[in-house]
């Protein structure tokens, strides 16, 4: 019987490196236990994952993908169908009028308009003829991307191409009971919003394009200690004015380096990903087993240039079971001593954890890791991609 649940949890190390940064460009942090801790946001980690494009990489699948922007109705319906001869002002009118259909502005600015009190929405977010754009970002499938312009095509014909009755036409061929099913009869599962949505899920304002709960949930990694941070003083030197024996240099700044072993936590809802991907379970597999890679060797970070921030996780912990997953960070709470060994006394402290959670509740996960110098700790040590293999049976199974 395949996992209810997949939980995922790492343990990475990050030297002298600035990883996520907040609004005034200091280090993300978060108190925890008694001290702040150095932190990176859920939101950072999903985007290194989604967009990494080397070996293991989510794209490498060949299932559709989503689009996350403003402009995605502009580039992949607008775009296609000028560059096929629909005059600009013709195929953004129509692409346009026909973002107000799918995200339900059309019907509130109707209804604004009775009540006298008309906003700016999604339809409104930019003139046609300087392109068709979304107040916020956006995340649609490529299917349902092909499906709408080819709607939009045929209204284009259907007006004969008049930009005074194309809006006609689409609000013929948008019933939208009959839009809402068609978007849907796409791909089985979630896959008409593509394999990002389908694993960390969409949300959507309006009726027509459907909602996508998240199968792949990711908490904010935090250090296990108390945070360690330095003030990085640096100078820019003007090399063309140092040549005429000016002293100085052209720019001086300081910026926020920190340095940190960071428990990280992902929890695959197996079931939830199987829905989302239309009953597939060899698709959901080979998601889990190229996650698991992810996980371990992407890292995010800023200041690539000046940190290269780059580090692989000193530990790959995966349980697989049917009982309501639960973070291991509350084995730090306590924070972890920085003096002597830190991933020593950190491995002892994930250990003792998992001991007494066993003792309390029962042992009710199976468990396998990868891991660097873990010795006898934990269990059923594994190479990583032995380790992605085992979770991949989880699903199999």
């Amino acid at each position: 019987m395949a996992a209810r649940f997949l939980q995922i949890h790492t343990l990475t190390n990050y030297p002298s490196s600035l990883l996520n940064r907040d609004d005034a460009g200091f280090a993300k942090r978060m108190p925890f236990g008694g001290a702040v801790r150095t932190r990176i946001s859920s939101q950072c980690q999903k985007r290194h994952w989604r967009v990494y494009e080397g070996e293991h990489s989510l794209g490498t699948i060949g299932a559709p993908e989503s689009v996350r922007s403003r402009v995605a109705f502009d580039r992949f319906i607008a775009a296609p169908l000028i560059a096929d001869g629909v005059p600009a002002d013709v195929a953004r009118r129509a692409t346009q009028k026909l973002v107000a259909k799918v995200f339900g502005s059309e019907a509130k600015q109707e209804k604004a308009e009775k009540k006298g009190t008309k906003k700016k929405d999604d339809a409104d977010a930019a003139p046609a003829e300087k392109g068709v754009s979304t107040a916020q970002v956006t995340v649609v499938g490529k299917p349902e991307l092909d499906y709408l312009r080819d709607l939009v095509r045929e209204a284009i014909a259907a007006a004969d191409g008049d930009a005074d009755k194309v809006e006609k036409a689409i609000d013929e061929r948008t019933n939208e009971k009959a839009l809402r099913e068609n978007l849907r009869a796409l791909k089985p599962g979630s896959l008409e919003a593509g394999l990002g949505a389908a694993l960390f899920g969409r949300m959507v304002t309006g009726d027509i394009l459907s909602r996508t709960d998240a199968a792949i949930h990711v908490a904010h990694a935090l250090t296990v200690h108390g945070q360690m941070t330095e003030s990085d003083y640096f100078t820019a030197i003007d090399d063309l004015v140092r040549e005429t024996g000016e002293q100085g240099s052209g720019h001086i700044n300081a910026s926020e380096l920190t340095s940190g072993l960071f428990y990280g936590y992902v929890v695959v809802d197996v079931a939830g990903l199987l829905s989302n991907l239309g009953d597939d379970h060899a698709l959901a597999s080979d998601v889990i087993e190229r996650l698991i890679h992810i996980v371990a060797t992407v890292s995010p970070g800023a200041k690539k240039g000046s940190t290269a921030p780059y580090a692989y996780s000193h530990l790959v912990l995966v349980e697989s079971g049917s009982a309501q997953p639960r973070t291991l960070q509350n084995a730090f709470i306590d924070p972890v001593k920085t003096t002597g060994n830190l991933v020593e006394h950190t491995y002892a402290a994930l250990e003792r954890h998992l001991s007494e959670l066993d003792g309390m509740y029962g042992k009710r996960e199976q468990r396998a890791h990868a891991g660097l110098a873990t010795g006898t700790r934990f269990e059923n040590r594994q190479t990583l991609a032995e380790l992605a293999a085992w979770a991949k049976a989880q699903v199999l199974s």
